[in-house]
């Protein structure tokens, strides 16, 4: 069973870059025909996507996100980064990595979530 664990810091400053991996275990990055992703949630809001890269290393960017967001991945350690920069307070969110089958949040199995706040 797959498994995925975010970390990175849980606060930002204003105007910094958000950095935020995913350690995926039980299966691999490259395994055909996965995207991994990452998904947030702020407070009172619904689940928003903002990025994934697929298995084969093809990138997929929120339109809304896409001037500030970049992702990258590790092949030989199995894991996957999330960087967003310029962050403001309304980049504040539980940030999940996920496994999905396509672009759809519904697709996805999520990791646990990691609180990232970016203060006022």
């Amino acid at each position: 069973q797959v498994q995925l664990q975010e970390s990175g810091p849980g606060l930002v400053k204003p105007s910094q870059t958000l950095s935020l991996t995913c350690t995926v275990s039980g299966g691999s990055i490259t395994e055909n025909y996965f995207y991994w992703s990452w998904i947030r949630q702020s407070p009172g809001k619904g689940q928003e996507w903002v990025v994934s890269i697929t298995y084969s290393g093809s990138t997929y960017y929120s339109p809304s996100l896409k001037s500030r967001t970049s992702i990258s991945r590790d092949t030989a350690k199995n894991r996957f980064t999330l960087q967003l920069s310029s962050v403001t307070p309304e980049d504040t969110a539980v940030y999940f990595c996920a496994r999905c089958t396509g672009l759809s949040i519904r697709s996805c199995s999520l990791g646990q979530g990691t609180q990232v706040t970016v203060p006022s």
